[in-house]
């Protein structure tokens, strides 16, 4: 690990503080935050304010919880986030997706022509930071604008949270 959880003795009042937005008081701890959030709280001012926007992607957003989770498991694939695509994997069953739409999302094929057209648009953004006039238009069926905003910022984030975790190397928590 290039950065390891914080260790239990440095967590005060400014790690609770940068937690409150995203955690319940029972899991304000080392033992039960998890091991990206107990490694991020490193930085007790980057995880409030990136949480602030995570909490916006994962419980505010426009997008049915059941896609939100398709894309992030395919960009967790796209960047190699085993973390991620681990966690995903969970959050998406609680979302209503089966083993073989994970399965599928994960090798980036749809169940079916929206799945197809969505986890086409996480490798276009992946691919060129951008999604192409042909998927925006197959987007634009099924998505109200505020929707395809939310897609892009989704993919995007979760991007970039796959960075962070990779580059600091974080472990799943049973790997720890």
């Amino acid at each position: 690990m290039r950065l390891p959880p914080l260790p239990a003795d440095q967590w005060d009042e400014t790690v609770n503080t940068a937690l409150k937005g995203m955690l319940p008081r029972w899991r304000r701890n080392p033992e039960h935050a998890g091991t990206f959030l107990a490694t991020l709280v490193r930085h007790p001012a980057l995880t409030q304010a990136y949480l602030g926007f995570n909490v916006y992607i994962l419980f505010n957003s426009t997008l049915p919880a059941r896609l939100r989770e398709l894309m992030i498991l395919r960009i967790a694939t796209l960047t190699n986030c085993e973390y991620e695509a681990n966690h995903h994997a969970e959050l998406g069953k609680e979302a209503g997706l089966t083993e073989d739409e994970i399965s599928a999302a994960l090798a980036g094929k749809g169940l079916n022509d929206f799945d197809s057209v969505a986890l086409r648009s996480v490798d276009e953004l992946d691919q060129q930071s951008r999604i192409s006039d042909e998927t925006w238009a197959e987007l634009s069926d099924h998505l109200d604008e505020k929707q395809r905003m939310d897609l892009v910022f989704t993919v995007g984030s979760y991007r970039m949270l796959a960075t962070a975790i990779n580059t600091f190397d974080v472990q799943l928590e049973q790997e720890r």
